[in-house]
């Protein structure tokens, strides 16, 4: 089982993401994301993992860059901070086993703006991993 959430930018063909989609793998793009909202994502992505151990990959580069430009892939259009942590905090009833923030890149930061989204994310979800059951 396997969910992305936050997909954004230019694809090469409209079939791109045919095969992962044909393998199983859930994608709410960021368009689908602001289309239908946090609420019903949640339900998504709670539906799909329930019951299942899982590793949260959290890459930073789905925040957009105006919060996060210290990433080696920025790319506009993303999430903002709130909406990230919002997010987090409601995935408490899944059963997660590990998890990292990648993509922060302090080379590229600015301010470490990058740096304290990423410490910031990384803090939600182990505090979110101490309440599940």
């Amino acid at each position: 089982k396997y969910v992305i959430l936050g997909l954004r930018g230019g694809l090469y063909d409209p079939d791109d993401l045919s095969w992962a989609i044909d393998q199983g793998i859930t994608i709410i793009s960021t368009d689908k994301f602001y289309e239908i909202g946090i609420k019903e994502t949640l339900k998504i992505i709670n539906n799909v993992l329930a019951n299942t151990p899982t590793y949260f990959t959290f890459d930073i580069d789905g925040i957009d860059p105006a919060y996060a430009p210290g990433t080696g892939t920025p790319e506009v259009g993303g999430i903002n901070v709130r909406e990230a942590q919002m997010i987090i905090r409601d995935l408490c009833d899944l059963n997660f086993i590990g998890a990292d923030v990648v993509e922060v890149s302090p080379p590229f930061d600015v301010n470490n703006m990058t740096s304290l989204v990423g410490a910031t994310i990384a803090f939600e979800i182990l505090c979110t991993m101490t309440k599940t059951n």
